[in-house]
C-alpha cells in the first residue's frame, strides 16, 4: 500500500501522461474529443479508474468507452513505459456526466 501524498502524485501524472496521449498518440475518430476528467487509483495499485467526458455528451459515451476499452492493452503499456511503477495498474473506464450536469 502506498501513502495518500504519493497516490495523489501517482494519479496526478497518470491524469497528465494520458491526456497527453490521447492529443498526440491515439489517432482513433471515435476518440476525438474526449477529455480526461479524472483519474483514481486503488491504494493497491491494482486498479485505475479512469473518468471520461466529451462535448458531445453522452450521446456518444457507449461508443467512445467500446474504443476505449478496444485500446485500453495499449494505453496501459504507453503508460507503463511513461510512468515509472513497479507494478502499473489495469485501466478501467468510465462515462463522467459531470461536465454535462454543470451546463
Amino acid at each position: 500500500m502506498v501513502s495518500k501524498l504519493r497516490l495523489q502524485r501517482i494519479n496526478e501524472r497518470i491524469h497528465h501522461e494520458l491526456s497527453e496521449m490521447m492529443i498526440q498518440a491515439v489517432n482513433d475518430p471515435r476518440l476525438a474529443g474526449v477529455s480526461i476528467t479524472g483519474v483514481k487509483v486503488d491504494r493497491e495499485l491494482a486498479f485505475g479508474d479512469v473518468y471520461i467526458s466529451a462535448p458531445d455528451g453522452s450521446q456518444r459515451s457507449r461508443e467512445i468507452l467500446d474504443a476505449l476499452n478496444h485500446a485500453r492493452g495499449f494505453l496501459r503499456n504507453e503508460l507503463a513505459n511513461r510512468v515509472d511503477l513497479r507494478i502499473f495498474p489495469r485501466l478501467r473506464f468510465h462515462w463522467d456526466p459531470t461536465p454535462e450536469r454543470a451546463d
